[in-house]
């Protein structure tokens, strides 16, 4: 089976070469560059299917990257110590995949690419009023990003996983003990308690990150003061009605 490509973009050769020991064996390198016109040039010759790019680049940076090339081509994730809530909204609006904040974790970077390149239909068939389970995770994502719940945390994926049940089965949140915690844990082979100590602790990171008007403005509503946070059952639904409510 022909391996699928991938290209690295990044000033700092350090991470190059540490992205390369992880990717190597599993995917067809490209290229490497540290400058950004470079970066342009091999992205629109080569169509890698993914790129992991910084932010931070030589001569150009990767904003004019996403500008120059086609992000429907070559699956793009950032991968940047900027963490500054208007650089991740405008990598994403600009056709960014996902936006991680290194250092990074090996493990939840290939589970990211993994959930771009999978074809839904291969990973669950999840079909929601004509949406198909990609279009949902994106949705999620964005969401989680404008919340500020980073991905290299475990509980990102549980709790991404936990909104998606709710959404095919909106019942599963009166049972999040008996049904919905123990059905993510045995996806995940762990425990139902890791699973509700991880989506709390994700939910804790949004709101001591002081997120809280980014929540209220994605709700529309004064939901929540920072002095209070919502339980995990009342989070998960929230944010799974929305979605439900704008035809996810």
């Amino acid at each position: 089976m022909k391996k699928l490509t991938i290209l690295f973009a990044d000033e700092d050769k350090n991470s190059i070469q540490e992205l390369t020991n992880i990717f190597s064996e599993d995917y067809e390198i490209l290229g490497t560059t540290t400058d950004g016109n470079e970066a342009i040039n091999l992205i629109n010759t080569l169509t890698p299917d993914v790129v992991i790019m910084d932010i931070v680049l030589k001569n150009c940076d990767g904003f004019k990257v996403l500008e120059s090339v086609d992000t429907k081509k070559s699956n793009i994730i950032i991968q940047s110590s900027l963490s500054m809530d208007g650089f991740i909204n405008k990598a994403i609006s600009m056709g960014a995949k996902y936006y991680c904040i290194k250092p990074f974790d090996a493990a939840t970077l290939k589970d990211r690419i993994n959930d771009i390149l999978t074809p839904s239909t291969q990973k669950s068939n999840l079909i929601f009023n004509g949406k198909s389970n990609n279009q949902i995770e994106e949705k999620i994502t964005n969401i989680f990003i404008t919340v500020g719940i980073p991905a290299h945390i475990k509980g990102y994926q549980f709790l991404r996983e936990a909104i998606k049940l709710a959404i095919a089965n909106p019942e599963i949140i009166n049972s999040i003990t008996k049904k919905l915690y123990p059905t993510i844990a045995m996806k995940y082979d762990t425990s139902a308690s890791k699973v509700e100590r991880a989506i709390r602790h994700a939910i804790e990171v949004a709101w001591n990150r002081g997120k809280i008007e980014n929540i209220n403005n994605l709700f529309g509503i004064k939901v929540y003061s920072s002095n209070e946070k919502p339980t995990n059952g009342e989070f998960i639904a929230l944010v799974a009605d929305k979605m439900l409510i704008e035809g996810a």
